[in-house]
């Protein structure tokens, strides 16, 4: 499966714990990433991860090209409700095209968890199907 990681500046570290914890369920997908959540995760997982622009500077977008494709198959955006965010507007294009393709969107560490669990037990193997 893709999947795609992105995460706020303050939810990086999160999202590097995530994947550390997960790593032998992640390791057998195609990881996607906004710029420096990937740089994180390669480096401080160890996994190996496709690096599109920043997320204020297209990244967002260019991940929504690709859910827009049906080329991503689960999204996992961990981000900061609390801190407003002058690319809110792609964000919420992101979710609007998941929803449209009916693509899996974690905002959250307990959705992340119980979708890559789901992973491990192939309850989400029917987008593999598509």
């Amino acid at each position: 499966m893709n999947i795609a990681l992105i995460a706020h500046d303050n939810k990086k570290e999160l999202m590097v714990d995530l994947c550390i914890a997960y790593k032998t369920i992640l390791q057998q997908h195609c990881l996607f990433a906004t710029g420096t959540t990937a740089s994180f995760i390669s480096e401080g997982v160890g996994l190996s991860v496709y690096r599109f622009s920043p997320g204020p500077l297209g990244g967002a977008q260019q991940i929504s090209a690709r859910v827009s494709l049906n080329e991503i198959d689960l999204v996992i955006f961990l981000r900061d409700p609390v801190s407003p965010r002058e690319y809110e507007p792609d964000i919420n294009s992101l979710l609007r095209l998941c929803d449209m393709n009916n693509i899996p969107f974690a905002t959250n560490i307990a959705t992340a968890e119980m979708l890559i669990k789901g992973l491990e037990r192939g309850d989400l193997l029917w987008r593999e199907q598509k």
